[in-house]
């Protein structure tokens, strides 16, 4: 079972815990469009496609059957050429200077059998290929030798910019990459000589995956998806295509992504508003494989040429909120948090993320130790909204003898029996659900912490005390069964001066051994955060169950 039905079964269970004690405490009480898509034969989607959804270029529909016949280059070795930064270490061939390699300096590879760096670009592949179309005509630059302007590039230094020039009879193709030393975005700048027309149709071809770098490669695959921005953002998990499936994702788009778990690779039209045009359309292809779960797709975007032209930018690297925002366009946007709850998850794992990287970076506190005055925190908060539901549970067990009393009267009439019930508790001025609402409020926050530890990169490899990484389970579970011996805790404290309720008593029993199995696979953080918050809670609960005994005693 992964975390994601685990999650949904813990939504029920917490709903549960929330509505069934004061419902068995009162008791005796009243009675988620399937895209367009077409068959393109062949690897990869852009030497065989159909029609290329581009909104932005007044053509007919273009069909790539005819490669441009050039002469036959002259042999050359293929090479790469590395640039580096203090963040990475970018690799490129001169076989179509395609993006080859991607070293992450600041992030470990966790994949096992792997030892540094996390290189996310698979080995044997390439991230990045590009192909021209001139009417039915269709020219691979993968297939051609550029020569780079620099063997190896330093990205701190004042030479910013690595240019390759690739030749073929009359035509040339020069490809600028200008790099910056403290992102992980680069540009691209491309020239044309010598070409039949002015305004060709490029093509960029990015994928077909990113390499896994984590732990749990499985988990790892379930995040894998095709994400795009227009307007709306838009995430095409990988497993919803059937190998060998091609889909058109009709644009315009600002930018095209593949993303896994925390990294992603995409390519960016941030010149739009200077009349550059952005991306009109894509074709997404599984290819054939043997297996159900698709975990290559290759992505084929179509991008006008204008004046022997074009500029767009690729982004390979992290997905670091803050420095996704900073690019701009809703790349941020990238990172799915929330699934179907996202208007409402979204927001509250934003504000979370905010407010733990403060923390770290400004008091200097350790993650773990956040997460600890997190859960505190909240209950302290929600301290006040506690005591009136407790007090709110009181009252209505106050009233137990004549709903009771209501019961008998009324037995063979339900219908008059609600009524009767609902009136008695609006005389005595007693909110039937007013011990349960106050205990939904923390629900948001803990369903945002679930997905701030699946998604958040910040929090990628953070040990804590004995636990190894606060992303991953506990391995020695110290923290679940802490956060199972204190709700039993609090539900004992909270039946204390209750009258015995068969079902209240299996609750106090069922709930913290299934909550504690639930959460053995959750991340260590988010058993740290909800541990934290449940010791909190007994406080308040031996407060308020003292005052339901002196009630008693005095009775």
């Amino acid at each position: 079972m992964d975390d994601r039905r685990r999650l949904i079964i813990a939504i029920v269970l917490m709903l549960g815990v929330a509505f069934l004690p004061s419902f068995f405490l009162s008791r005796n009480d009243q009675p988620v469009a399937d895209r367009p898509s077409f068959d393109i034969p062949g690897d990869p989607p852009a030497e065989r496609a159909d029609t290329v959804a581009d909104t932005l270029v007044e053509r007919p529909p273009v069909v790539l059957e005819n490669e441009i016949p050039a002469p036959t280059p002259v042999a050359d070795t293929e090479r790469t050429v590395v640039v580096r930064s203090d963040l990475y270490e970018y690799e490129f061939s001169s076989r179509g200077a395609r993006f080859v390699r991607a070293t992450l300096l600041n992030y470990e590879s966790l994949a096992p059998g792997d030892d540094g760096p996390a290189n996310i670009i698979p080995d044997s592949s390439a991230f990045l290929e590009s192909a021209l179309v001139f009417g039915n005509d269709t020219l691979h630059l993968g297939d051609w030798s550029f020569q780079p302007s620099l063997e190896v590039m330093d990205v701190t230094s004042e030479n910013r910019e690595l240019t390759w020039t690739g030749r073929r009879g009359q035509a040339t193709v020069r490809l600028t990459y200008s790099f910056h030393p403290e992102e992980y975005l680069f540009r691209v700048r491309g020239e044309l000589e010598g070409f039949p027309t002015d305004n060709p149709l490029l093509l960029v071809r990015i994928g077909p995956t990113l390499r896994s770098v984590e732990v749990d490669s499985t988990e790892n695959f379930r995040s894998y998806g095709i994400v795009t921005r227009a307007g709306n953002t838009e995430n095409l998990k990988f497993s919803s295509l059937d190998p060998g499936e091609t889909t058109a994702l009709p644009g315009p788009f600002d930018w095209i992504a593949i993303k896994s778990k925390y990294f992603v690779g995409s390519i960016l039209a941030l010149e739009g508003e200077l009349g550059q045009p952005r991306f009109g359309g894509a074709l997404a292809q599984a290819p054939p494989q043997t297996g159900r779960q698709t975990t290559k797709v290759r992505v084929t975007a179509a991008m006008a040429v204008r004046e022997r032209s074009f500029r767009y930018s690729v982004y390979v690297g992290p997905q670091e909120y803050r420095r996704l925002s900073r690019i701009g366009y809703g790349l941020e946007d990238v990172n799915p948090y929330g699934w179907i709850f996202r208007p409402i998850i979204r927001p509250v794992s934003l504000v979370i993320v905010r407010m733990l990287l403060w923390g770290h970076e400004n008091l200097n506190l350790a993650y773990g130790w956040l997460l600890v005055l997190f859960g505190v925190g909240i209950r302290i908060l929600l301290w006040p909204l506690n005591q009136k539901a407790m007090r709110s549970q009181m009252a209505v067990q106050e009233v137990q003898p004549d709903v009771e009393a209501l019961r008998k009267k009324y037995a063979k009439d339900q219908q008059k029996l609600g009524q009767e019930t609902m009136k008695l508790y609006k005389e005595r001025g007693i909110n039937p659900l007013g011990g349960c609402l106050p205990m939904l409020l923390p629900m948001p926050i803990l369903f945002a912490f679930f997905f701030v530890f699946l998604n958040t990169i910040e929090l990628r490899g953070v040990p804590w005390m004995w636990l190894p990484d606060l992303s991953r389970p506990d391995p020695i579970y110290i923290i679940p069964l802490l956060m199972g011996g204190s709700m039993f805790a609090v539900t004992k404290m909270g039946q204390r001066g209750v009258p015995p309720n068969p079902q209240a008593k299996m609750m106090l029993y069922a709930m913290p051994v299934i909550f504690t199995v639930m959460f053995l696979n959750f991340s260590s953080g988010l058993n740290l955060y909800y541990t934290s918050q449940q010791l909190a809670s007994i406080p308040q609960q031996w407060l308020i169950s003292q005052r339901r005994m002196a009630r008693l005693t005095r009775k």
